[in-house]
Order: C-alpha cells, then structure tokens, then sequence
C-alpha cells in the first residue's frame, strides 16, 4: 500500500514515513518496535495485535523483520477482517472488532486531532514531500493556464529576483498596447518593489522560498526593503541590533538602506556594537560604563569624531587602546575528524565538510550562502538522529563519517530559555536547586520542619498563595492586553 498523506495547501504534502513507525525491524512489538506505541503494556492496542498475531502467526516477541509482509500490511493499514479480542484483563470478555491501522491512526490525529499537540506527534512520524498535483505551484491548474511571456504566475515566481526583475523590464516590449493599458502602472509598482530588494544585495533569492528558509539577515532585510517601499515620511524606525548575522559584505548594504529610509524624511534609531555602523551615524549615544548595576548612565554622546575624544570603554576599543588579540597559537585537535560528504539541501551544492575535531571551528560566509543549511539543518539532525532517535528529517546528503569519534551532540539556540512567567536563569541552570537545600539545611529551617519545597514558588506551602509564586497578579483587560501588577502580598 501506499503510504498515507496529508495535504497542506503549501505545494507539499505531509506523508507518512514507515521508516519513522518502524525504526528498527530488528526490534519486537513487545520491545518497542512500533515507534508510536512504545514498549508493551496492558492496553487495548496491545489486545488487537495479539488477535492479529494469532491470525498471521506471530507473537508479539516476534522480531518485526520476520513478519510476513501481509502481517505487516495489516498493522500499518488494518484489516477488514473482524478479529476476536480477549478482554483487557483477567476475566474480562472478548470483543470483536476491525483493526484500523496504525497509519490510518496517526493520518486521522493528524488531520482531526483535538489538540496541537496530538497534531504534532502524529507530525513526528510524517515528512513533507512535493505535492504530486500541483508540482509545488501551490494553484490549481485552471489558474496556470493564464501566462505572461510563455510563463505562468509559479514559473515566474521560481525565478531569482535579478531574473525576475529583468523579465518584469522586459514585458514593455513584448506586450501589446492594450495589455500595456492594463498593466502599465502595475508592471511599474512591481519593479520598483523589486528594484528595492536588489539593492539590499538579495538578488539571488527566489520570489517563492518559503520564509522558514531564510537567514535572519535576510528577513530583515525583506522587512527593511518593505518600509522603504511604503514611502512613509515622518516615521520612528528603532532596530536592535541588525547587523547580527550579517557578513561585512551584507552590512554596507544594511547602512545603506536604513540611509534610505532616514533620507525619505524619517529617523532611524539603531542599538548597535558595530564599528562601520556607528561611523555611518550623525549622532551617537554610548551607555555605560559597565554593565548591569555598572551601567545606566550615558558616558558620551555626538558625532563618530566626538565618541573618540571620549573616555569611554566604546571609545578605547574604536581608537585601538584596547583590543582582542588574533591567538598566536591554535590547538592542533584531536587528530579526528566528521566527515559530511554530499549536502544538497536548499542552495548547497554538493558539499564536502570535513570537521577536524577538539577544535573551535568557526563557518563562515555571506547571508544566504547556506551555513545554516549545512550545519543546523543537515549536520545537526543527522547527529540527533544518530544520538537520541530525534524525528527531525536532515536535509538531502550522501554520507557521513566519524560519528564514531564523537559521545553526544548539543544544539544551543536562541529559544527562549523557559515557556512560564515563573522560569529565570536560576531555575533553568538548576542552581535554584542547590540554593533552596541551602535554605532548607539553616539551623531555624530544620527546627521548623522545613524542606527545599518550603523555598519554591512553584509548591503550594511555601509560595504567596496572593499571586501563585508569580510575583505579579494578572488583570484581564477587555479588547486590550493583560495587565501586570506587582503583588501586594509578597
């Protein structure tokens, strides 16, 4: 049988990998070797595939390789045949039912599931593959028989920008002068939108990628290239650090368009550490000195010339006082290497990566060159795969070798560190931990009977019952968002 799919309206569809449901054949039902049932308990699941055992001859011991590709038929897809289940328990009556599949199970939770996160696990054990109707078009194909120039709006939308750009100047030419009349002002707002994203240097983009396959710089400079061709006057744009991410090459395009968007008749406000932004600039302000209860006070302010006169830590580091010295001596490693041979995903071009190892190793490149693509989204995954049986799919690539040489792999992100207002860096380091035993082991916290809980603001006993451990009381604003107060209790 076919594997099950799902459509997503996105030029791709959501099908079922077996391999993901079976992860090891080798493996039994009894010791896990359905992925999405786990290891075997007293449960109706279990019940109907023993009843399936005993009509294909199996037991659920029964390694999964050595299953008759009928049997495996019916655990995946089901079975019409009413088959006669014992009772959960002991002394409990037998039932007759149709076994329903397990792919048919999870393509059901998947497309009627009462919550997202049953939608997510029945995610885990699909991939995304290219719709096989539309080819990823995304239309149907009365809407790709209209074309301009031989080409339909999905053909035209594959093209690179550059391409895009000098296809779109050269519709004056070829169209006739009524389809001029029609299209003239809004062939026009097209290419100056266009002309917008070429001179912020993202040319090679295609006008379809999906945004989950863009580099943080260039969304931002997506977003930039939008404000620029709205032509506001009169407006405040504040921007936090853009140029994080950025190649040097990209950042003098970054200071070129916010020059745009300041010579349009706006004012830009940049917090920034970069040396080429802050020599753009009219006007600066450095805070400082130091940071934390250090900081808070402003240590110079003017133009780029009136920063270097100052005394300030900035200052030093721009007229090289002080500096961070290139090392004089690198580490030679540990003589072992990951080896990455055939990457292919997105914009790589069968790369090659050997990785010496017991070395700090940095990847560079311009936005959009694929360092991302390469490292956090086909080195990663494989390693995951390999280490913790992780459900992300690598992108496409030949081979790997070395995997040996390494113990454990450890992604650090920008996620944020914690998903409750009650989460701080103490208790997502685990110190809180250490400092609630602490507080448990003073002579008057044992007199009294107190454990570490007493000092969580997360157990009842101990936390302000007034705000729930919070700190804050919550008030819901109708139409408007929450409000936060500082608990009067605590």
């Amino acid at each position: 049988m076919e594997p099950a799919t799902s459509a997503t309206a996105m030029g791709e569809i959501s099908e079922i990998d077996i391999k993901k449901i079976i992860p090891n054949p080798q493996q039994s039902i009894k010791r896990g070797g359905l992925a999405p049932l786990g290891e075997y308990k007293n449960s109706w699941i279990f019940a109907q595939l023993e009843a399936i055992g005993e009509k294909f001859g199996f037991k659920l011991d029964t390694p999964l390789e050595e299953l008759t590709e009928d049997a495996i038929d019916a655990i995946l897809y089901g079975t019409e045949e009413v088959l006669k289940v014992k009772g959960q328990y002991e002394g409990g009556l037998s039932y007759a039912v149709s076994f329903d599949g397990i792919v048919n199970f999870i393509s059901n939770q998947f497309e009627e599931g009462v919550n997202e996160s049953t939608k997510r696990w029945a995610e885990s054990f699909m991939n995304k593959v290219e719709c096989p109707e539309c080819h990823g078009a995304r239309l149907r194909k009365e809407a790709l028989y209209f074309k301009l120039d031989g080409k339909n709006i999905a053909e035209l939308s594959r093209l690179d920008i550059n391409e895009f750009f000098t296809t779109i100047n050269g519709l004056g030419k070829k169209l006739s002068k009524r389809q001029l009349t029609i299209g003239k002002e809004v062939l026009k707002e097209i290419a100056d939108r266009t002309n917008f994203l070429l001179d912020i240097g993202l040319d090679y983009l295609r006008l379809n990628m999906s945004s989950k396959t863009l580099s943080g710089g260039e969304a931002q400079r997506i977003r930039l290239a939008t404000q620029i061709g709205s032509q506001l006057v009169g407006v405040l744009y504040i921007l936090d650090e853009p140029s994080i991410g950025l190649h040097q090459r990209d950042n003098t395009k970054l200071i070129k368009a916010l020059q745009n968007l300041r010579d349009s008749g706006n004012s830009v406000i940049v917090v920034e550490h970069d040396k080429e932004m802050m020599e753009a600039a009219d006007y600066i302000l450095d805070i400082g000195p130091g940071a934390g209860v250090h900081g808070g006070r402003v240590v110079a302010s003017g133009t780029y010339a009136d920063i270097l006169k100052s005394d300030s830590s900035t200052s030093q580091y721009l007229n090289n006082i002080k500096s961070i010295p290139v090392p004089a001596t690198r580490r030679e490693g540990n003589g072992k290497f990951l080896t990455l041979k055939g990457a292919t995903g997105h914009n790589l071009q069968n790369v090659d990566l050997k990785l010496p190892l017991g070395k700090f190793i940095c990847v560079s490149g311009v936005s959009g060159s694929g360092k991302s693509s390469l490292i956090n989204e086909t080195l990663y995954p494989i390693l995951a795969k390999h280490f913790y049986d992780a459900g992300k799919k690598p992108l496409p690539y030949k081979k790997i070798e070395g995997i040996e040489n390494i113990d454990k792999v450890i992604d650090i992100d920008q996620t944020p560190i914690g998903r409750t207002p009650r989460s701080n860096p103490a208790t997502y380091t685990g110190v809180f931990t250490d400092i609630r035993t602490l507080f448990a082991n003073l002579p008057e916290a044992k007199i009294r009977g107190y454990l570490p809980g007493r000092f969580s603001f997360n157990v009842k006993g101990g936390r302000c019952e007034t705000c729930k451990g919070g700190g804050v009381k919550v008030i819901e604003m109708n139409f408007l968002p929450d409000v936060e107060v500082l608990c009067e209790t605590c």
